[in-house]
């Protein structure tokens, strides 16, 4: 093809869908409430058909019923009436479209030209960027896929769904959890008490670990994926944006080995240890399990991956360490809004993609010392409005011979929330030489 020849064509548009679109919500303003949903003004090319469609969707905003009459006086007191074509244009609109029986087809035409000019913008900040020396291929790259992934988050539509339907799969769903004859309906976490109460971690849930620091949140994270991927061999991704993919690697060797993480750090290790590290590395080795460590990862970024994690390798779970460390776009909002923004995007993650969403977040000072309470999760209170779970680790500290106050081995996690089930605390034991907690021996 010759691109050269595609810098003086009109973009794709159709601007007769757009004024049978615009006439159809003129003769029956009853289908405003499904075009709402699927359209915006920006999706119009005319500038006119543009400034129309504002003008409806504010009548709709104020609960007033669109029609010829209620446009033009909205459009002429907004000062906004000459630059949507002025009154007889609107009042033309309606001799466009005989019936407003096919609206939604008229709207789809709309909507996917706004798509394909969208894709063609995005593509030309795509070439100017490809050719600009200044900027890394990466972050090229990765700019290109934040656009057309937000390209396509913005043209998701909802979607309403009939009971009589939403039973057949519920019923079959029971059916298979029946045939399966297991008690957990989601992925266990290897806990066996926190896994009886909550029957595994769900699709679609957003769950929060959370805890003061050095209290062991990467830990108890790292031990459930230990347990998901190595031992039960379910896909799962980690997104660690504290530590680097290579000190996960090795806490989690230490873990499945059981050899202290000192001994690796030092390689001071036996025959024996050696032994145990080859075993260990080879049940690793064989588990689906995928690491990014990229530090300070924004909102968009995390989003991304994780679809592709999903897509592309068929993760079933998703941890992320932790909320505190990602990065929004508004940089300049104050922080109680990014963590809304961010607690929000995670939710509306684990629905798109149907899987666990597992979240480590701090604890403010207040809950040092005491049983931690979901008003001390950091940063916002959308967090605890937002999750589905929320769970907290509690460690008694005790004074060491250097006098620093260390956290023991006994713990507990409290299950502070749950939409779906009980709450209550699970004994743990946590053992430090291998950063991992275990059930404790009643539990097992």
């Amino acid at each position: 093809m010759d691109y050269s020849t595609l810098k003086d064509k009109v973009p794709p548009n159709n601007l007769e869908a757009e004024q049978a679109t615009l006439g159809a919500l003129l003769l029956d303003w009853s289908a405003m409430t499904d075009i709402v949903t699927l359209l915006r003004p920006d999706r119009f090319y005319s500038l006119q058909n543009r400034t129309v469609f504002e003008g409806l969707v504010e009548l709709f905003r104020q609960n007033i019923r669109g029609d010829i009459v209620a446009l033009t006086e909205e459009l002429s007191k907004k000062g906004k009436l000459e630059k949507a074509g002025g009154a007889a244009y609107i009042a033309s609109l309606t001799d466009k479209v005989p019936t407003s029986a096919n609206i939604r087809y008229y709207a789809d035409i709309v909507l996917e030209q706004s798509i394909r000019r969208e894709l063609i913008r995005i593509s030309s900040e795509i070439k100017a960027d490809a050719y600009n020396e200044t900027k890394k291929t990466t972050d090229v790259l990765e700019s290109a896929e934040k656009q057309v992934f937000a390209l396509s988050d913005r043209n998701q539509t909802t979607v309403i769904h009939e009971m009589k339907e939403l039973v057949k799969t519920l019923v079959q769903t029971i059916e298979d959890r029946y045939k399966r004859n297991s008690a957990f309906t989601g992925i266990p976490s290897g806990f066996v008490k926190l896994d009886n109460m909550t029957s595994g971690f769900q699709n679609s849930e957003l769950i929060v670990i959370g805890a003061r620091p050095s209290m062991g949140k990467t830990a108890l994270a790292m031990s459930m994926m230990q347990h998901i991927a190595v031992e039960k061999h379910i896909p799962c991704g980690f997104f660690s944006l504290e530590m680097s993919s290579e000190s996960v690697g090795q806490r989690l060797l230490s873990m499945e080995a059981r050899l202290p993480g000192t001994k690796l750090r030092s390689g001071m290790l036996t025959i024996a240890d050696f032994q145990k590290l080859q075993d260990a590395a080879g049940r690793i080795f064989e588990a689906p399990l995928y690491i990014i460590d990229t530090p300070n990862m924004q909102l968009l970024d995390i989003r991304a991956m994780a679809r592709r994690l999903v897509l592309n390798h068929g993760v079933k779970i998703i941890f992320i360490d932790y909320i505190g460390l990602i990065t929004t776009e508004n940089k300049r909002a104050e922080l109680w809004e990014q963590v809304t923004e961010i607690s929000k995007s995670l939710k509306a993650l684990a629905r798109e993609l149907n899987v666990p969403v597992v979240a480590l977040s701090q604890l403010g000072r207040e809950a040092e010392g005491s049983e931690p309470t979901l008003a001390q999760i950091r940063g916002s209170g959308s967090i605890e409005q937002d999750a589905d779970v929320v769970m907290f680790i509690q460690r008694e500290r005790k004074k060491t011979e250097e006098g620093e106050m260390q956290p023991v081995q006994d713990a507990k996690i409290m299950l502070a929330k749950q939409r779906n089930g009980p709450i209550g605390d699970i004994p743990l034991l946590f053992l430090g030489s291998y950063t991992k907690f275990e059930n404790c021996a009643k539990e097992e």
